[in-house]
């Protein structure tokens, strides 16, 4: 197990920015370095690349139950949602999660919002009676949010698209590798950063073997689906980190969690979506009171690096959009969120958990 503590007397607690390389993963893209050829060659160097692309490919389509012909490699979550828009919005009706991340809300600024209730969770039956009124849609729900870590409910939501013949996407960027996903019938964008590969790849998966229109069209790699040289080293390291994550104890994880959330209630924190299924690493805790800001620089001055929502917001730290969504309204500015590592270390966790009451019994009086 490597260290957390890649800068001088600082704990990483951000996974859900970017989990820690995993050494499976650094190991699989320096293999992937030392392949001379470009994938798409048809000599021997060439194939020999395309070997390990299609072995890369079969792993994460299998890993979502589906074949290696729907998987798509992308150079990250954001371009395989913006992707997943393009293909299947355009000519219909477009509804997105009030709680989605920027990378969908900003690729469909036409959609219309789907309202969220104070856990969370997606009105299914809010979403039914629109679709009954809409026409042909496209439906963008995510697997687990980015902030809260709380799960929707997909069955229920595949059901109510298959019903209307709307599609349905699904961002399980947070949720790959963390918690089982089996759900077939609908497209799904994957990040290998957030699973503990190397930054710079991702994958969009299909619901079926199909051709698709292209954003990216270039020399017609990933057959005519997405075109560009395909980023081997990133795709090799993101399949292993996703092998890696699939077969690990995540319950360990979520124990340290519970811990965490805990010591925050208890010298008077708030934990968001608590009562619903979430992901088990995840923590969303509001500090009434206390902007949200004042803690992450209280406790980057302690050490412990965590964060105020989505990394994906040129570092600005501002209200929650996905609180806001779920009713909060001053405690959308009072929020962090805590993303324990697969490697996180319960000595790790007991520092950080001291440091939270030190500073929420000192900002609070």
């Amino acid at each position: 197990m490597t260290a957390l503590k890649t800068v001088a007397g600082t704990t990483y607690l951000d996974a859900n920015a970017t989990e820690p390389l995993r050494p499976c993963a650094r190991e699989a893209a320096l293999e992937g370095m030392m392949l001379l050829g470009n994938p798409s060659s048809v000599h021997a160097q060439g194939r020999e690349a395309r070997r390990f692309l299609e072995d890369a490919r079969s792993r994460m389509a299998e890993g979502f139950g589906r074949i290696s012909g729907t998987c798509v490699f992308t150079s990250g979550a954001t371009e395989a949602d913006a992707m997943a828009v393009y293909a299947f919005g355009r000519g219909r009706r477009i509804f997105v999660g009030a709680t989605e991340h920027d990378a969908i809300l900003k690729a469909a600024p036409e959609a219309e919002i789907l309202p969220m209730n104070g856990d969370g969770i997606l009105d299914v039956e809010h979403l039914r009676a629109r679709l009954r009124e809409s026409g042909p849609a496209l439906v963008c729900v995510m697997s687990a949010n980015n902030e809260t870590g709380v799960l929707s409910p997909l069955e229920d939501v595949l059901a109510v698209c298959r019903d209307s013949g709307a599609h349905l996407h699904v961002d399980a960027v947070q949720s790959a590798g963390r918690v089982p996903f089996a759900l077939g019938g609908c497209s799904v964008a994957v990040s290998g950063h957030k699973m503990g590969g190397p930054k710079g790849a991702g994958v969009l998966l299909l619901a079926e073997d199909e051709p698709m229109d292209a954003l990216v069209a270039g020399g017609g790699q990933e057959r005519g689906r997405r075109g560009g040289t395909q980023a081997l080293p990133a795709i090799l390291g993101m399949a292993a980190a996703f092998d890696a994550a699939r077969a690990q104890d995540w319950g360990a994880v979520q124990r340290l969690r519970d811990r965490v959330e805990a010591v925050a209630q208890a010298v008077g924190a708030r934990v968001s979506g608590e009562a619903v299924a979430r992901l088990p690493n995840t923590s969303c805790l509001i500090l009434d009171g206390v902007a949200a800001q004042v803690q992450l620089m209280t406790l980057d001055l302690a050490g412990f690096c965590v964060s105020a929502g989505s990394a994906c917001s040129s570092g600005k730290v501002s209200s929650s959009h996905v609180l806001r969504a779920m009713g909060e309204t001053e405690g959308a500015a009072q929020a962090i969120r805590v993303s324990l590592p697969w490697n996180v270390q319960e000595a790790q966790v007991e520092a950080f958990c001291e440091a939270y009451e030190a500073m929420a019994l000192r900002l609070r009086k």
